[in-house]
């Protein structure tokens, strides 16, 4: 038996996560190490699933299993967590530890995860775009069996009304496992949790709902592992999300008889034992992703914007539908601001950004401000305005590394709207960056951003120019030469991919060696269907049409320029994506 030690890794938010390592007994010298991640399921704790170490027999592997936010003895509410997509940030936390304290980098970790646990993990690897090696998922709980009619809906009320609350789990032991010992230590353990969080259950249907549609954006060689007689979750999504997955190497086991706790059974040992042979091979073999380079001409993103940008049968349902949809649009446009703004400029130009920004709801008369603050709150509006925080926060985190490398900080941004993201990055910040250059190609966005650079008293070190984001060569003879730029929001909005990699070689020659790019993605959007039938683009009033990038193709791409991406941010509802490439020297 291997031995676990204790340790513990600090969260972006502070938090101390307690975890377990079992380090490598017959590692081979000169190799790089190796890893397997293991995650427990819901209520449960690391000590649930150290078992595995010894049962999957991998003596030159290290093995990590954590407590989640919440459980085991990790800090927090039991089965609480301040929302999922925190969860999922800690898994990318995690890693970032497992590399920087024990030299194990992403590509030669596998992961092993549960239940819960395999959902947070299958967000991470959907949201983050992880090279890691392989991808165990048992019984992940993609959709919870309530049992109760429109416990959902009846849970986000209440939560609406009452604030967070804890709900108590319904499952008994013996439905979890046909093992004996198992079900007695699951009722015996006093770090076992019985409560959830409602915030936490229905951020899991969320976040479930989300990766089970999109799977084809998931590229790691994965394996599932689906119990045949769960009283706990149900089956269909999880078939949904392996006819979906983007994985070129893929298992389905359908463990027949197996209750819940797949990884707990009583006769895993088949279970285990091709878990063990799924690891070792892809351990064995180079790391190899397909090239999503020319995702737009083919794929499943390239289909969907091509559905979303032809017409509707006259009169049909759908067509009657979004007429009507675009009718009480152009009425709202006569009351709220907002929406009078995006027919006039297009919702997706700098004036528009600019103004959901600033998210003052204003209008003529309460109605019309009522409904610019609905037209405020739509989730997109919401996740662009934490985009603006990401932005803002990276902003800072690479002006501080280069300082520390005692290099000077030049800024641009080539498609930079108002430039507000920029301009309020630089509050507090010390000392001020040696030059900021701000382009776009509106001659709006251009005038309003320069009286912006006025009005925040940095005209200085910061000027507002005319420029084509996609014009490599300007790009690439950028003055001053600069060590910081920044791409925000304007690739989502092209689908062509070859124009996309065009503008990143021409900041690839601007950029210094070792200086660093901060790039956006849209991997996903709840709202397609509403932004290409009833949304107007800045081009020509066009129907705002949008190919999805997901993360593993835009962070091939800004790789394909030759960069290195460093970190990443994402909002709560894995819309939008924020992250830092270093350019590689």
């Amino acid at each position: 038996m291997r031995h676990a030690q204790d340790r513990t890794f600090t969260t972006h938010d502070g938090v101390e996560l307690f975890y377990r390592h079992w380090p490598a007994t017959d590692a081979t010298p000169g190799e790089p190490r190796k890893a397997v991640l293991l995650f427990h399921r819901g209520h449960e704790h690391s000590g649930r699933i150290a078992h595995l170490v010894d049962e999957l027999d991998l003596a030159g592997v290290d093995f990590f299993a954590w407590d989640a936010r919440g459980h085991g003895q990790s800090p927090g509410a039991r089965g609480d967590s301040p929302s999922f997509a925190t969860s999922a940030r800690d898994v990318q936390t995690f890693c970032d530890h497992l590399a920087s304290t024990h030299g194990i980098d992403e590509e030669n970790i596998a992961v092993v995860a549960q239940s819960v646990g395999a959902v947070v993990v299958a967000t991470w690897v959907h949201d983050y775009a992880p090279r890691i090696r392989s991808l165990v998922l048992a019984s992940p709980a993609f959709k919870v069996k309530l049992y109760v009619p429109f416990a959902r809906p009846g849970l986000a009320l209440m939560r609406k009304v009452r604030g967070n609350f804890f709900v108590n789990s319904y499952v008994k032991a013996r439905f979890l496992s046909h093992d004996p010992q198992r079900v007695a230590s699951y009722d015996q353990d006093p770090l076992i949790t019985k409560s959830i969080s409602v915030t936490v259950l229905l951020g899991l249907y969320e976040a479930a709902e989300r990766v089970v549609a999109d799977a084809q954006a998931i590229q790691v060689p994965t394996q599932l592992l689906i119990s045949g007689a769960d009283f706990v979750v149900h089956r269909k999504p999880q078939e949904q999300f392996f006819e979906r997955l983007g994985s070129v190497d893929k298992e389905k086991h359908i463990l027949p008889g197996f209750f819940h706790d797949t990884l707990g059974e009583q006769h895993r040992a088949p279970a285990v034992a091709s878990m063990r042979r799924f690891i070792l091979q892809n351990f064995a073999r180079p790391l190899n992703r397909p090239s999503l380079l020319e995702a737009d001409r083919l794929g499943a993103t390239c289909a969907e914007a091509e559905t979303l940008a032809r017409s509707l049968p006259r009169n049909s349902l759908r067509d009657l539908y979004w007429r009507m949809t675009r009718a009480s649009l152009g009425l709202g446009s006569r009351l709220s601001a907002g929406v009078k703004l995006g027919f006039a400029t297009g919702f997706d130009s700098g004036s528009t950004l600019d103004y959901v920004y600033r998210n003052q709801a204003t209008g003529l008369s309460p109605v019309g401000r009522m409904i610019d603050r609905n037209y405020l709150d739509s989730i997109g509006w919401r996740g662009i305005r934490q985009r603006k925080v990401h932005l803002e926060e990276l902003l800072r985190l690479a002006m501080g590394w280069l300082r520390e490398q005692q290099r000077e900080v030049r800024i641009v941004d080539i498609a930079a709207g108002h430039g507000r993201y920029i301009l309020e990055a630089m509050q507090g910040v010390t000392p001020l960056p040696e030059s900021i250059l701000l382009r776009d190609y509106s001659d709006i966005n251009v005038r309003d951003g320069s009286a912006l650079i006025n009005d925040k008293g940095l005209d200085g070190i910061a000027r507002f120019v005319k420029g084509d984001a996609f014009d490599r060569q300007s790009l690439a003879t950028l003055t001053p030469r600069p060590t910081l730029a920044v791409v925000s929001g304007l690739y989502e909005l092209f689908a062509d991919n070859e124009r996309v990699a065009g503008s990143l070689a021409g900041l690839a020659d601007a950029v210094e060696p070792g200086g660093y790019l901060i790039y956006t993605g849209q991997p996903w959007h709840p709202q397609l269907e509403l932004i290409a039938r009833a949304l107007t683009s800045h081009r020509d009033g066009q129907a705002w049409v949008m190919r999805r990038r997901s993360q593993a193709e835009m962070d091939q791409l800004v790789q394909a320029a030759g960069f290195r991406k460093v970190t990443q941010r994402v909002d709560e509802w894995g819309i939008f994506s924020v992250s830092v490439a270093q350019r590689v020297q």
